[in-house]
């Protein structure tokens, strides 16, 4: 049986509950066809880049599934019927990882360092920094303005 990790992200109107649900719907789906789910990890409610049919945010849900392809494309057609459903990705895997994904990871760090604000950026800020020594370099130029080699320009065909 083949290996996939697949994603879906469900209407920001719905309850958790309601979303877990439809977790629960896909995984008789894919036992019912002779496959299995593996690891299920809900990351949340999130903001979408763009507005998909006029939501903002989505619940996005992760699905490690072991299965035969008829088993999947039954899933996928469900969930392309869903009006719960927003969008959907499947991808086939050659091994589940073990552990959380990266996005579990990433909510383990921030609360491990107190959050996005907490962060210590230590003494000095971007403008602060020291640029070090110089050296003998010459002065900067900057253009024609300290170019004194040239005579000032006069007009042409005017009085003086």
């Amino acid at each position: 049986m083949a290996l996939y990790e697949h994603v879906f992200l469900a209407r920001q109107d719905l309850s958790q509950q309601q979303v877990d649900a439809l977790v629960e719907q896909y995984k008789g789906v894919i036992s019912a066809n002779g496959g299995s789910v593996g690891r299920v990890e809900n990351w949340g409610l999130k903001s979408l880049t763009y507005r998909v049919n006029k939501n903002r945010k989505a619940y996005y849900t992760l699905m490690d599934i072991t299965c035969p392809p008829a088993a999947l494309n039954e899933m996928e057609r469900q969930m392309g019927l869903s009006e719960d459903v927003l969008r959907f990705l499947t991808i086939k895997v050659d091994a589940h990882e073990e552990g959380p994904s990266a996005m579990m990871q990433k909510r383990e760090e921030r609360s491990e360092r107190g959050g996005f604000g907490d962060r210590d950026r230590g003494p000095r800020s971007f403008g602060d920094r020291d640029r070090g020594d110089r050296g003998d370099r010459p002065p900067r130029s900057f253009g024609d303005r300290d170019r004194g080699d040239r005579p000032p320009r006069s007009f042409e065909g005017g009085a003086e």
